[in-house]
């Protein structure tokens, strides 16, 4: 969960205390593995679930801090922003019914959980990447207010010296830009926790590396961000650039993200990959601790480390190494999966992680050492494909092999976790269930990902692009409800939206961003042509850095034609510019919709482009406000044909 004790304010004197800290943990820990201080012959498993909050309407709510306070239970706290929190289970021998008890720990914690949001006017929702997030949620003022989060932000936005820039390539595309780190909380994940002895770290941390791939391949529940439908697994590329610290370079030259998957199979000890992180990535933070970890290992105490903890909570790696202390007093090594996407139910994560235990049991048994079976370039392809693809991707395996993902996982790797799991001693009935229910998502193809995406495409021919997105959270909240597995619902309706009003709150939630522009030097010939091929009555008028610079009308061109007769002009010779209405009204897209249409109608405008840091970035007319008006007129009319016709509404809602 972090250390949150931190100093905003931290300077570069601050940062050095840090560093010293940092490698007399390092120091310290060289002497714990040298004398065999690490807790083995022992296998504990843990979870940790990251969750959105979402009001009645679908959308983020960002009261994380009065939702904590609510609960008032150690196990809950705060993620990076305030619609996100996450909880620990509390750490299992691995045997027996652990698996059954995870689930139950899962279980009564999201139970606590939703009772206590219901008294806010919450939901709670376990999905990889909301889909009803849009861009303004995600400014600072969203931001948790911990010192971490806000050090963290200042910290990377020093090593940047530069906004954030994003693109995500995939059934659309994605490009923007960002000023902060929240990018990051558009990711929830269920994190898995797999307690390994010193001596075997490094050969059951390159098992985590292979069975990494397939296993996303089997649990990809996030292939939407603002209403694109990308990756599979979209938070693998979004995580990774959301915290990009790199910068372009007039030359080639090595750099490494802070998100990674790594280069290289681990050859030496767990201190191979600190060292490695150290050595690489700047310390961001500028906390100096007390406590002085080489002394009380000579006093036969056991420190903390919590300057190697903290350094290494700022590096993602998908399989993180975690160092801590056991309820015992010893202190223990764990390998943190961090690929398995929140949701899309409670049954579907235990599965995921029954999946990812029996993997890391069985194939160090069955394969040996896998770092000489298959290069290590092939295994970090694999992890793409499964981000990109899901169960479509394509995997090289071991000798070589190409196999499809639904293949390879259950002709080779639901058998070898079954093994994995039979072997520890997990309860039959246990096994059977778990992986009975991944066989069959995987069999089905039904991932959370696949039925977001089935569901949007049966949605498209109803509402607006914010209903729709609605209608998916909605959907998934009442799903989650029941004890069913994501491969046996029913797909999202569009009515499970709601009310419609809070799908057009703001302009950026059913603005045009799908736009035809022009330049000043165009012609007049190429917007005539435009406006009639498109079907369209305005045309704004950008330079070649989106920036807008003036808006052309049906209503102008008429004017100029009228004025003009045809032996006086020569179209294809007369510029935009000329007839162009310079500095036109814009609207930043947080703008409510109500003062839109005020702006519009006190302005006598048919059209108003939307603005953010002086870029173009939609538009809204006349004929978007008709649309809403016809939606209100709908759901008026079904209410007056009666309550059996119609959705429940709110006396006030007409």
């Amino acid at each position: 969960m972090g250390e949150h004790n931190i100093r905003e304010d931290a300077g570069v004197d601050d940062r050095r205390r840090f560093m010293k800290s940092l490698l007399n943990d390092v120091r310290a820990l060289e002497y714990m593995l040298e004398n065999d201080l690490i807790e083995s012959g022992i296998r504990r498993i843990g979870a940790e679930q990251e969750v959105f909050l979402v009001n009645r309407s679908w959308h983020p709510a960002p009261l994380a801090m009065e939702l904590l306070r609510e609960l008032g239970h150690p196990d809950f706290t705060t993620e990076l922003a305030r619609f996100n929190l996450e909880f620990n289970l509390s750490p299992l021998e691995f045997g027996g019914n652990c698996l059954k008890r995870l689930e139950e720990q899962l279980t009564g914690h999201l139970a606590r959980l939703r009772e206590a949001s219901a008294r806010l006017g919450l939901e709670v929702c376990l999905t990889g990447i909301l889909p009803t997030l849009s861009k303004s949620d995600l400014d600072l003022r969203n931001m948790a207010p911990m010192p971490r989060y806000a050090a963290l932000n200042e910290s990377l936005k020093r090593l940047r010296g530069a906004d954030y820039e994003f693109y995500i390539e995939g059934i659309d595309d994605l490009l923007i830009r960002h000023d902060n780190v929240m990018l990051e909380a558009c990711n929830t994940s269920f994190q898995c926790h797999f307690q390994v002895g010193s001596q075997e770290f490094a050969k059951l941390y390159n098992v985590a590396q292979l069975v990494t791939a397939p296993l996303m391949a089997a649990s990809v529940n996030s292939p939407l961000l603002f209403g694109k439908r990308l990756w599979r697994e979209t938070r693998i590329a979004l995580f990774q650039q959301s915290i990009d610290t790199r910068k372009p370079t007039s030359h080639v030259r090595e750099a490494r993200s802070r998100v990674s998957f790594g280069t290289h199979w681990l050859e030496g000890s767990v201190l191979e990959i600190f060292k490695e992180d150290i050595s690489r990535f700047r310390v961001l933070m500028g906390e100096h601790f007390e406590e002085n970890p080489v002394e009380m290992l000579q006093e036969g105490k056991v420190p903390k480390l919590k300057a190697l903890c903290l350094h290494n909570g700022t590096v993602y790696r998908w399989n993180r190494p975690c160092y801590g202390i056991s309820d015992t007093g010893k202190a223990h090594l764990r390998i943190e999966n961090r690929v398995i996407p929140a949701g899309p139910s409670v049954v579907d994560a235990v599965a995921n992680a029954a999946f990812y235990f029996g993997m890391m049991s069985g194939a160090s048994e069955h394969y040996g050492d896998v770092s000489k079976l298959i290069p290590f370039a092939e295994v970090s392809n694999n992890f793409l494909n499964a981000a990109r693809s899901g169960l479509a991707a394509q995997f090289t395996w071991l000798k070589r092999q190409t196999l499809p993902a639904q293949e390879l996982i259950c002709r080779e790797l639901i058998p070898l976790a079954r093994e994995g799991l039979t072997r520890r001693g997990i309860d039959a009935s246990d096994v059977d269930r778990y992986l009975g229910v991944l066989e069959e998502r995987v069999k089905s193809c039904m991932t959370g990902s696949q039925w977001l995406l089935d569901s949007l495409h049966e949605l498209d021919n109803g509402g607006s692009q914010g209903q729709r997105l609605a209608a998916l959270v909605a959907a998934t909240v009442d799903r989650q409800s029941s004890a069913e597995p994501v491969h046996k619902w029913k797909l999202a309706r569009l009515e499970e939206a709601g009310d419609w009003r809070p799908s057009y709150m703001r302009v950026e939630q059913f603005m045009t961003t799908d736009l035809f522009t022009v330049t000043e030097e165009d012609t007049l010939d190429l917007v005539v042509h435009l406006m009639n091929w498109q079907r369209i009555r305005h045309i704004p008028v950008e330079d070649h850095h989106h920036k807008l610079v003036g808006l052309i009308s049906y209503r102008s061109l008429l004017k100029y034609f009228g004025e003009h007769t045809s032996a006086a002009r020569d179209d294809k010779a007369v510029s935009v510019r000329r007839i162009m209405k310079d500095e036109p009204i814009v609207v930043p897209p947080e703008t409510s919709t109500v003062e839109a249409m005020r702006i519009m109608h006190e302005n006598g405008i048919g059209c108003l482009p939307v603005v953010k840091n002086e870029r173009l970035v939609g538009v809204v007319t006349e004929r978007d406000f008709m649309n809403i008006a016809r939606d209100l007129l709908t759901k008026s009319l079904r209410f007056a044909e009666g309550p059996e016709k119609s959705d429940p509404l709110d006396d006030g809602d007409l």
